[in-house]
């Protein structure tokens, strides 16, 4: 089975640039962390940055050049892998000495470590021998984090050839996943997130990169981020039928996370986490009777028995406390810890500017907007560079951004090609659409308000990178976007990786908001806000949305009640009940005003 990180939390990816080479800077100390392979103009910068960091040669590879795309995504692979394993061997081979890297990673390990145990055995003993003995292991035992990648599955547009026909197997997310696969890395995997997109996952049949070595060993695996136990059913079967096996289910909650918000029909995590508490070897088994035949059908090896299937979770996880119960209530192998590292240079890369901005920010400060062009909902940071150059566009009478690189196009109301909803061609269209529709005026302020809300994200979330390293993205484009979970209002130190995984372990805490609500409560609020905003919306609904909504509201009684279940016999800070009292009284309510 595959040896994975020495650690109890991941980075999961962020934006496009925040987390683009955070396997550089942490993978080397055990750390694993994601980074986002569908910007490929991002990802030839950071090629050029590194090449010329690490001394050396870098060759341009243009986008005139056949297949560059994913040329230029395994090439960055293959020399972020490079550098981890040089940094990785000189971590091995440094002294045991106090502020070194070496003693950093065995220090940076949680204390319930069996390695971190031997190296406080190895600090501690006076016997020469042994000390030498211990010291050999211990560098043995210095082992790299995980390289992961992440691609989103929604952004996949064709690409097309210079005669107009379309590239086979050249959309955008094809392209990643062929180059991620083509790529060096070892014990790595790949994360789809935002949903089943049924040709990348029919693509996956192509390669056998993503074949079991051996029983539970894989060099590539696949991980899918999923909302709930029915996502993650309905995908590992599809799978599964075509003899792929899905390695690790990632549940993030639907709302009380970072970027895009893709919020459930009233779900709470715990429910969720109780689901696939319950029925984890039931997962395992349903997907293991289909996976199996399949294998055999190809004229593979089949196995005996299902592979493990890691349940990790994510958003809104702010205290040890807090992680220690997910894994000892519902057995979670590793938690994500996303925003509060985006105060952390040591680990993600955020620009100065950006950087004081969420040091600042306060509750009010980040927002479920509406920002994005796929049309879902999006946490988003106010006052950012992008934002505000956003509104000078719009004061100026030239809303819209220039559409450069095209990945969100989707948009065919006024042209034949799709294009993108923050382009300045759509809304200036859009705009003159709505100006003479003879709308009343509250509606039209609405509507104008909706359209131009969105922001272009393909260089709002990539610039981070270029604008800290100085490296040109596209001349004239330096706004940056940042999509932090709420969970930064309680955040505000900039920290170092050793403080920040010090704080995760509960060694340090680095919270500056001490009234901070527990993470099941902060989730519970977001979806009370989320489901009020859409009653207000819908004033007079039809009878599909009215189900809708009472099913919602169902789900929202159904987790208060199971959280209460939960007080029974488990320990929650001060406050937590009255929390769940108020919640139930906000959400009737709610449902009294529209009834």
């Amino acid at each position: 089975m595959n040896t994975l990180s020495p650690h109890q939390f991941h980075i999961p990816v962020m934006g496009l640039a925040f987390t683009i080479d955070s396997p550089v800077k942490v993978a080397a100390f055990g750390i694993s962390s994601a980074l986002s392979i569908i910007e490929d103009n991002l990802i030839e910068t950071m090629r050029k940055y590194y090449y010329q960091d690490t001394g050396e040669t870098y060759v341009p590879i243009s986008n005139k050049e056949e297949n560059y795309r994913s040329r230029r995504i395994t090439d960055y692979l293959d020399l972020v892998n490079r550098n981890v394993q040089n940094r990785l061997e000189k971590i091995r081979n440094s002294a045991f000495e106090t502020g070194s890297d070496l003693v950093k990673y065995f220090e940076m390990l949680p204390e319930n470590s069996g390695l971190k145990e031997k190296y406080h055995e190895f600090i501690k003993t006076s016997d020469a021998e042994l000390k030498r003995t211990l010291e050999n292991l211990l560098r043995k035992e210095v082992k790299a984090g995980a390289i992961e990648v992440n691609i989103m599955t929604k952004i996949d547009k064709n690409n097309f050839d210079k005669s107009g026909e379309p590239i086979p197997n050249g959309s955008d997310a094809l392209e990643a996943l062929k180059a991620y696969a083509k790529s060096s890395l070892d014990n790595s995997a790949v994360i789809f997130s935002a949903g089943m997109n049924p040709r990348l996952y029919n693509y996956l049949e192509d390669f056998r990169e993503f074949d079991a070595t051996a029983w539970g060993s894989f060099s590539k695996r696949i991980v899918i981020k999923v909302s709930d136990y029915r996502s993650a059913l309905i995908q590992g079967k599809y799978l599964a039928k075509k003899g792929i096996w899905v390695s690790e289910f990632r549940i993030e909650s639907g709302l009380n996370c970072g970027g895009h918000a893709f919020a459930t029909q009233g779900l709470l995590l715990g429910p969720i986490l109780e689901e696939f508490s319950s029925k984890r070897e039931e997962l395992a088994e349903e997907l293991f009777s289909l996976y199996d035949p399949a294998l055999r059908a190809k004229g593979q090896s089949g196995f005996e028995k299902p592979h493990p299937i890691k349940i990790t979770v994510q958003g809104g996880i702010g205290t040890a406390e807090e992680a220690t119960f997910l894994q000892t209530k519902y057995g979670i192998d590793s938690t994500g810890w996303g925003t509060p590292f985006l105060l952390c240079p040591e680990a993600t890369t955020v620009d100065e500017n950006t950087l004081e901005l969420l040091s600042k920010a306060g509750e009010k400060d980040v927002v479920l907007s509406k920002n994005s062009p796929l049309g879902v909902r999006f946490n988003y940071l106010k006052d950012t560079s992008a934002e505000k150059e956003k509104l000078d566009r719009i004061k100026n009478g030239k809303p819209g951004s220039p559409c450069t690189e095209k990945y969100l196009v989707s948009n065919t109301e006024f042209t034949k090609e799709p294009i993108c909803t923050a382009s300045t061609k759509y809304q200036k269209l859009k705009v003159k659409q709505l100006e003479e529709a003879g709308l009343p005026e509250q509606e039209f302020k609405k509507q104008l308000e909706e359209v131009l809300a969105k922001e272009c994200l393909c260089i709002g979330l990539s610039n981070a990178a270029p604008v800290t390293y100085k490296e040109p993205f596209l001349k004239k484009l330096e706004a940056v976007t940042i999509c932090p979970g709420p969970n930064i209002a309680n955040y505000s130190k900039i920290a170092s990786l050793q403080e920040m995984t010090d704080h995760i372990y509960g060694r340090k805490d680095l919270l500056s908001n001490k009234a901070r609500p527990h993470m099941f409560v902060k989730e519970l609020e977001l979806y009370l806000d989320y489901f009020q905003e859409e009653l207000e919306e819908t004033k007079n609904p039809d009878k599909k949305t009215l189900r809708n909504q009472n099913n919602f509201a169902k789900s929202l009684k159904e987790g208060i009640a199971y959280y209460r279940a939960l007080l029974v016999e488990n320990s929650f800070p001060n406050g937590f009940e009255a929390s769940l009292d108020i919640a139930e009284n906000r959400l009737e309510e709610m449902l009294a005003s529209c009834s």
